[in-house]
């Protein structure tokens, strides 16, 4: 299981949201491929980065940014998510380095687009699934589906993604601890490995839901932190040291 440091990119800036609103952002570092530096100096064996403009333009909107944030990480897995609505972007993405795209709402507005990546990219697409109140969001959080989280969970596991990010949307930001609960449902919904994100705050949280998902902890690929690792209440090094531990 992997702690996953996340950057949040707006206006060439890292920052962090709360509940994904673009209205309540704070900025964390005005360069974004030093503080991904920063984080895999601290011992992140995987990054997390969103193109927040990209997700509310629906189209990338820092590429050149996240490719040199990318080539700065190394050997590093790179996921990214925001605005990936179009096959060329994935190819984009991926002749740069990145490890794996995050597709949300293409996802869930055609899910014959995801079907289609997953074949060609098997193990390099990701499943974006952000829900408020077990309904899937779309559009950078800002409009409701009227799907459920767990029936989108079942249909994308009968593909060959390479796991699922879920996030509890009102727990984003917030610093409240998982929805772990939630998260172990989709888990067991979609039977491919999750990364659980929104709302990771502390070394308890980590503890509650490495507990949770122990007796299938092979469902389990990491939690997703932001702001945590950004304000100190949860250490990277430390962190991922304790997930490491045998349970």
């Amino acid at each position: 299981m992997l702690l996953i440091p996340a950057i949040d990119l707006k206006d060439g800036a890292c920052v962090r949201l709360r509940q994904g609103r673009m209205a309540e952002s704070t900025v964390f570092s005005t360069d974004p491929v030093a503080m991904a530096i920063h984080w895999k100096e601290q011992g992140g064996r995987r990054l997390h980065i969103v193109d927040l403009d990209g997700a509310f333009a629906g189209e990338p909107k820092n590429a050149a940014l996240i490719g040199a944030m990318v080539a700065a990480m190394g050997d590093v897995p790179v996921q990214v998510g925001g605005g990936i609505r179009s096959a060329e972007i994935i190819d984009a993405y991926l002749d740069v380095g990145v490890s794996a795209v995050i597709v949300g709402t293409k996802a869930i507005e055609d899910p014959e687009f995801l079907a289609s990546m997953a074949h060609k990219y098997p193990g390099q697409v990701i499943l974006g699934l952000d829900a408020r109140g077990g309904v899937a969001a779309t559009q950078g959080w800002d409009k409701d589906s009227g799907i459920q989280a767990l029936d989108l969970a079942r249909q994308a596991g009968q593909l060959p993604i390479a796991g699922i990010v879920y996030t509890d949307i009102d727990r984003d930001g917030m610093m409240e601890g998982l929805n772990v609960t939630a998260t172990l449902g989709i888990a067991q919904a979609a039977n491919v490995p999750v990364i659980a994100s929104g709302g990771v705050t502390n070394m308890q949280d980590l503890q509650v839901l490495k507990e949770a998902f122990a007796p299938q902890s092979e469902l389990l690929l990491g939690a997703i932190t932001g702001r945590a690792i950004y304000e100190g209440t949860l250490d990277v090094a430390q962190g991922q040291e304790f997930l490491d531990q045998k349970s």
